[in-house]
């Protein structure tokens, strides 16, 4: 029999019952051990998984809980890549796969209010048919949830123009620690008082779980232009980077894909990536015609400048959406090919990826590891995939070790330990590489206003201690696995 948790034998059973009704609970171990992992880690199964419909319940949930020193942890589909939705000391799992209604939709505002478990491009295929979308664009999301994109702060291919996640957030309903409900924000700008909703908007759960957004929405643009630069040496692709956003030029996105990730993509998707190219840019960009024609001329004489061989440009919607499946499905072609891999998420400087390129290429050669890079060159944000086999302890270990050694060259060369997939229960240790004693004392004072007993999302985002520095996950059973 499995041992149960010190929360689980605390757990008022018939109380969740009164609350969400019987069909909404889960609790057999059978049921609980599809909820012990996210696109990342594993950690431990939550004692209770609780599917609430309203803010009322998400309220009452979290009275009960309270009133018992329960862990809380919020979830929406589980596709985070760094343990943010992992438990990691049993407790009850919120469930958000109920409360997915989009509320309200004001096109002449520009505005919608959804619950936390609309999926992402669901937002988007709603509202597409008026001429509108919902700009953030993760890889995930036909699964990613509106909610999980608010706590981790999510970005996509096309953050270099148009930033993430709290970018477009207008406002938040939140249920706090003790089950009062609190507004932030509004459906205009510049509501006074403290920024609250940026404050909440990346804490990963660990201040309140969100119950409501408002988002902005934005008008499609007249014309959209998509470039895909080849190149026979990967080092002339990451100057071009830096030589578009020096001419003045900011891209809608900007990819890179090395020659190892675009020949897997393209075996998986034939999406018509070269296969004999070292790496390739994709490059979109978008706005009137007359600008994005210009623009489109000058990205196409720099990628020549700077050695590619060929920018071709897709000619039609079809063929567009055809360059961008293999893009967004790149994680799962990778998968393909090997047992595991282990997805970094590190930034630097766009001006540093040469030096970044090489240092990452020696790490893998010293742990004697295949690796294969895919990231948003425009904005600096790093996905190197590190292969391995999650059956080899030793496999394991250096994959880990070469992890933790490129997060901190990305600090090193003035970066940060992530740009979108959040900090979790993976890098929370790393977090002293980039903040000060001082820095995190503070976010715990902060955190402290929120969650006092720490009973919300425990052991996320700050650092505990208790694994001296090293990345907290357990790596056998990361993406791709």
């Amino acid at each position: 029999m499995t041992k149960q948790s010190p929360a689980k034998t605390k757990i008022p059973w018939h109380e969740l019952k009164r609350i969400v009704g019987e069909a909404n609970i889960l609790w057999r171990d059978e049921d609980l051990m599809l909820y012990e992992y996210d696109g990342l880690s594993s950690h431990a199964m939550p004692d209770a998984v609780v599917f609430p419909s309203t803010t009322k319940e998400v309220s009452e949930i979290v009275k009960l809980a309270a009133q018992h020193g329960i862990p809380v942890i919020a979830r929406g589909a589980g596709t985070g890549l760094s343990g943010g939705a992992v438990v990691t000391e049993g407790g009850i799992v919120v469930a958000f796969s109920r409360m997915k209604k989009i509320l309200e939709i004001d096109l002449k505002n520009q505005r919608a209010r959804v619950q936390p478990g609309v999926v992402n491009l669901d937002l988007s295929l709603a509202v597409a048919s008026y001429g509108y979308y919902y700009v953030p664009d993760p890889s995930s999301q036909k699964a990613c949830t509106l909610g999980g994109n608010v706590a981790e702060n999510s970005g996509g291919p096309h953050t270099l123009a148009y930033g993430v996640t709290t970018n477009h957030v207008l406002g938040l309903e939140m249920v706090l620690p003790d089950g009062s409900v609190i507004h932030t924000g509004a459906a205009y700008w510049d509501r006074p008082g403290y920024d609250l909703t940026g404050l909440i908007v990346g804490s990963e759960g660990t201040l309140g779980i969100v119950t409501e957004i408002t988002v902005r929405l934005c008008r499609k643009p007249e014309a959209v232009k998509t470039l895909l630069a080849i190149y026979n040496q990967c080092a002339d692709a990451t100057r071009t980077v830096a030589a578009i956003t020096a001419r003045g030029i900011t891209p809608a996105a900007l990819e890179m894909m090395d020659g190892f990730t675009l020949r897997a993509v393209e075996e998986a998707t034939h999406a018509g990536y070269p296969m004999d190219s070292a790496a390739v840019l994709l490059i979109e960009v978008e706005g009137l015609r007359e600008a994005v024609e210009e623009e489109a001329e000058q990205i196409e004489a720099v990628c020549h400048e700077n050695h590619a061989r060929q920018v071709r440009s897709a000619q039609n919607d079809e063929e567009r959406d055809l360059l961008w499946r293999g893009r967004k499905n790149a994680f799962g072609a990778l998968g393909r090919i090997s047992p595991s891999y282990y997805v970094q998420d590190g930034v630097i400087p766009r001006t540093r990826l040469p030096e970044m390129m090489d240092y990452m290429e020696e790490v893998a050669k010293k742990y004697g590891l295949l690796f294969g890079n895919i990231f948003h060159a425009g904005d600096g944000n790093l996905h190197p995939l590190l292969m391995y086999d999650n059956r080899d302890p030793e496999q394991c270990r250096k994959v880990t070790r070469a992890a933790s050694e490129i997060i901190a060259k990305c600090v090193e060369l003035g970066g940060s330990i992530t740009g979108e997939h959040g900090v979790g229960l993976e890098k929370s240790e790393l977090m002293p590489l980039l903040f000060s004693e001082d820095d995190i004392e503070m976010m715990q004072r902060i955190k402290a206003v929120f969650n006092p007993q720490g009973t919300f999302n425990p052991g996320k985002l700050l650092p505990t201690g208790k694994m001296c520095g090293e990345l907290r996950v357990q790596i056998g059973v990361a993406a791709g696995a």
